[in-house]
């Protein structure tokens, strides 16, 4: 369990978590200059302000790093026009800052990221496993014609093109 820090211990973690220099944050904290410069040092050796400052930079950490979900939502935002952006203008009369929607070629850009993370119903995906099972099995098929056969090449070429047009539906008359 950590040990509860002092409001002035606590002060000076925050400081010290802003700035990164401990002797100023000791006296932002309220610590003497002398305190500070002889023991700033120590007071980030206590394990209780060690602790606190770990916690409060992984929450921070945590904080300031996008996750998935987040990313997901912007791109939803920005596909339904809903994320404005901030446009500048330069005209004779002076400079002036509005707000727009994202492009329609930005929109689509959003829909398509959005739709690699959910592929759903995808027809081109499904047409992609169907190839890729039909040239699986026609592979197994020459494995086994190739394997099973022990005559000669000849025979095996021939006995081979007899089974592929078996697989492939038609025979090699032309029929």
């Amino acid at each position: 369990m950590a040990r509860k820090l002092t409001p002035k211990q606590q002060k000076f973690a925050d400081e010290y978590i802003k700035s990164g220099n401990a002797y100023q944050a000791a006296i932002e904290a309220g610590y003497s200059r002398n305190y500070a410069k002889a023991q700033s040092s120590k007071l980030l050796e206590n394990v209780g302000i060690k602790s606190y400052i770990d916690e409060r930079m992984a929450e921070i950490a945590s904080k300031r790093i996008m996750d998935a979900k987040e990313a997901v939502e912007l791109l939803t935002r920005i596909a339904r026009g809903e994320e404005k952006e901030t446009v500048i203008s330069s005209t004779p009369e002076g400079v002036y800052e509005s707000q727009k929607e994202a492009d329609l070629k930005t929109r689509i850009s959003a829909v398509k990221e959005i739709l690699k993370r959910y592929p759903g119903d995808d027809k081109l995906v499904k047409a992609q496993i169907r190839k890729a099972e039909a040239d699986a099995d026609i592979a197994e098929a020459k494995a086994r014609i190739m394997n099973a056969s022990t005559d000669s090449t000849e025979a095996k070429v021939s006995e081979y093109l007899d089974k592929l047009d078996d697989v492939l539906g038609g025979d090699s008359d032309g029929n």
